[in-house]
């Protein structure tokens, strides 16, 4: 007796059109850039910034937010270890088909545990998983503190809140790490071109 959930009944269906067809056509290489960051370093900045710049170069991207995929895929889960763990592997297993649609696929969460990235990054050969960090101190994202959440966190309102009564691992080896120069933070543009110089010294803006 046996069920179509059990795995031995499932078969990968290969497709003509391969991911080497696809990222031919969009004169490309598909890829994972994986911004990661407490809350108010900066993540969405750059992944929309990224992805503009990416466009004005005749680029495709597509970008993977962690609050806007909460509001969907992954609006299941809460900030629990365990759902941190899903929430980040559901991402994980998406930005892999966007890569090999041939897209540079900017995933922009905190995703605060070190195994969990480092599983996302195992789903792809190690070249197509370029992990940023953005490398803020938690005084400024507190300063910053856009959504109020810090401020929450502090009264007691959250609980598990990454920096303040949850832990942020920050990336023991990352591609790319971006931080205050001087005592100030680089502009949307100037981070945004340091992810592009590194996409396009590593050929992922070309195909050949």
């Amino acid at each position: 007796m046996s069920t179509l959930s059990n795995s031995r009944n499932i078969f990968w269906q290969e497709c003509p059109v391969g991911k080497h067809e696809r990222q031919k056509l969009l004169n490309q290489k598909g890829c994972v850039v994986w911004i990661t960051g407490l809350s108010g370093s900066g993540k969405s900045t750059l992944a929309c910034s990224l992805s503009r710049e990416l466009y004005s170069r005749g680029k495709l991207s597509y970008v993977l937010d962690g609050d806007n995929l909460r509001h969907g895929l992954n609006r299941d889960l809460g900030f629990k270890p365990e759902d941190r763990t899903e929430n980040i592997r559901r991402v994980g297993e998406v930005g892999k088909l966007f890569a090999e649609a041939g897209l540079i696929c900017i995933a922009s969460l905190i995703s605060p545990y070190r195994k969990d990235r480092d599983a996302c990054r195992t789903m792809l050969s190690d070249p197509n998983f370029i992990e940023v960090f953005m490398n803020m101190p938690l005084e400024l994202c507190e300063e910053r503190d856009a959504k109020g959440l810090y401020k929450l966190a502090r009264a007691g309102k959250i609980k598990g809140f990454t920096g303040i009564d949850d832990p942020y691992e920050p990336p023991v080896n990352c591609e790319i790490e971006i931080q205050q120069t001087g005592g100030f933070c680089p502009t949307p543009g100037a981070m945004a071109g340091q992810v592009v110089s590194y996409l396009e010294n590593k050929g992922f803006l070309q195909y050949q």
